[in-house]
């Protein structure tokens, strides 16, 4: 792969199905050196995920410090440490979205404040795929809707397709809320104005980058706000059609590195 002769200044990518298998919680060890090497040339890193900010944080731990975290698909936004955003769900939409989530077969319900994970789920597996693959900071609870805290995201898993289900929850809902697949078995609920890409563009603002000086990575439907705020996007080979559709170019799959073969042409 070339070198790149456009000047970079902030790289911002997805993990589940970008940089991971979904939900696991091993990361190419590689990655730590890299992010500290392009801190060296001037380049800010921020990893984007439908995750909770406890998970990501996890994941990067070594570098955590050096690095900006787009959490809850852009609801909860830490910059090095600093509170940048929290946008809660208004509370009348949040518990719609529980009621139906509820009824729905085959399903589990999952919500999130800007420091835990809640569920009402009494499903083993379930919850271990939390705890040991997300590594969520995670409790279990009867009700969430008599939960008083703010609500980032609330999130349904279900075992068909998210995307199939998430366009279902579209009609249901409107533009009350963000509604998008993020994974495979995935759908998040974040308020209507709170996506990846417009936690991108707070970024680019606060710290004067371009659109052209942006660089973005992703795999799935909510990652396309944020390909599409980058002057250098790439969907990784496993992407679905929507996001490769969204980005300027394709890279290789997850689980082959391609995220961290372009990386190395910033070095």
């Amino acid at each position: 792969m070339e070198r790149m002769d456009r000047m970079i200044k902030l790289i911002a990518t997805d993990v589940d199905g970008t940089l991971v298998e979904e939900g696991s919680p091993n990361l190419n060890p590689e990655f730590y050196d890299v992010i500290l090497k392009l801190k060296e040339r001037g380049i800010l890193f921020a990893a984007a995920s439908g995750r909770q900010y406890a998970s990501i944080y996890r994941l990067f731990e070594p570098v955590a410090d050096q690095m900006i975290f787009i959490a809850e698909n852009g609801g909860y936004v830490v910059c090095r440490g600093r509170q940048i955003e929290c946008k809660a769900l208004d509370r009348s939409d949040f518990e719609e979205v529980v009621h139906f989530i509820r009824r729905q077969k085959d399903c589990f319900i999952l919500v999130n404040d800007p420091y835990q994970a809640y569920t009402e789920s009494r499903d083993t597996e379930f919850i271990q795929w939390l705890l040991g693959g997300y590594k969520a900071q995670l409790q279990q609870v009867e009700d969430v809707t008599a939960l008083n805290t703010p609500i980032v995201k609330t999130a349904l898993y279900c075992k068909g397709d998210a995307a199939a289900m998430a366009a279902v929850m579209k009609e249901r809902f409107g533009d009350r809320v963000n509604i998008m697949a993020s994974g495979q078995h995935w759908v998040d609920v974040v308020r209507a104005d709170v996506d990846k890409g417009a936690a991108l563009a707070r970024i680019q603002q606060l710290m004067g980058i371009k659109k052209e000086e942006t660089m973005a990575f992703g795999d799935n439907n909510n990652d396309i706000g944020m390909l599409l705020c980058a002057g250098e996007s790439y969907a990784v080979a496993n992407a679905r059609e929507e996001a490769k559709r969204a980005a300027r170019h394709i890279t290789d799959r997850n689980v082959e590195d391609g995220v961290l073969k372009v990386l190395r042409t910033l070095l």
